[in-house]
């Protein structure tokens, strides 16, 4: 769907847009494609992102600078969750657009409580419908289209495929020409403001959150002890924080098996992200509910100087 709202001249615009929506709409494979890149880790498993990671698309109409948000849920009963929640209300307030992502013929509490945000936070919105690719009859497409446009004064609505991209061209264009004139506040070639220390806690975290579903609390967390350059390679030294025994006795598997698998998986990851040989070792240790101590969990951005 085109709107007229969105058809004057993009020369020279620049802003940020705030990828919003319920946990497992696609926010984050979404953001990888626009970038060509993966910054972002995913997985099935719900609250995957935990962080509001900056994504720079710089295009010859203007520069785009992507904010990707923990999804907005209900269970929000542990401090883990309230943490999460406020964290991705709190960057709708610095955003000139937002993207509600939700899933293509699905609508749902949650769903409701992230267009609840966008609304609160006045900011303007574009509604991205995901995974059409799923959806065998696009005749259904329509009505629900036509029910979403009902919900909210939405700029447009645009049908689209995170994972194979179609469509996502069209997002592109539709969210520069609502962006604000202005220069853009990054160099050409930046895609993002995360150090390469963050991405490889995040590449370590997004094995264990794929490798052991429902066994492994989302809370696990992932510390970079030691990020070093020599001799061409980087030297990363991991430790994975959990809360029980058991959970370390899972992440160890047998005879270490389970914990190699998932380490030679995320050394290969962040070989293709840092373009260059990669030695990693990793720790599991034990933190006794760390995910109940408010200010240890908003610590937790794995800064240069953490």
């Amino acid at each position: 769907m085109s709107d007229p709202k969105l058809s004057e001249a993009i020369a020279g615009r620049c802003g940020y847009v705030a990828i919003v929506g319920r946990p497992n709409v696609g926010k984050s494979t979404l953001l990888n494609r626009i970038l060509g890149q993966k910054l972002a880790i995913t997985s099935h498993k719900a609250q995957t992102t935990r962080h509001a990671i900056l994504g720079i698309k710089t295009r010859s109409e203007g520069q785009i600078l992507f904010v990707d948000t923990p999804g907005i849920h209900e269970r929000g009963g542990s401090a883990l969750n309230r943490y999460l929640n406020r964290a991705a209300r709190a960057t709708l307030a610095d955003t000139d657009l937002a993207l509600l992502v939700v899933e293509a013929l699905r609508w749902t509490d949650e769903d409701a409580k992230a267009l609840e945000a966008v609304a609160q936070a006045g900011v303007p919105v574009i509604a991205v419908v995901n995974k059409v690719d799923r959806v065998a009859d696009k005749q259904a497409l329509l009505p629900y289209l036509q029910t979403l446009a009902g919900r909210h004064d939405f700029l447009t609505l645009i049908p689209v495929s995170a994972t194979n991209g179609d469509q996502v061209e069209a997002l592109e264009r539709a969210v520069i020409a609502a962006l604000p004139e202005a220069e853009p506040l990054f160099p050409e070639d930046q895609i993002t403001d995360r150090s390469q220390r963050f991405f490889a806690a995040e590449l370590m975290r997004e094995q264990l959150m794929q490798r052991y579903g429902e066994e492994l609390p989302y809370r696990t967390s992932v510390e970079i002890e030691r990020f070093e350059e020599a001799d061409g390679r980087y030297r990363i030294h991991a430790l994975i924080w959990v809360e029980r025994p058991s959970q370390k006795a899972i992440i160890i598997g047998k005879q270490g098996e389970a914990l190699k698998a998932a380490a030679s998986q995320a050394r290969q990851e962040m070989q293709k992200l840092f373009d260059c040989p990669v030695h990693l070792e990793v720790w599991v240790k034990i933190k006794k509910s760390w995910s109940s101590d408010e200010a240890a969990i908003a610590s937790l951005g794995y800064s240069e100087d953490h």
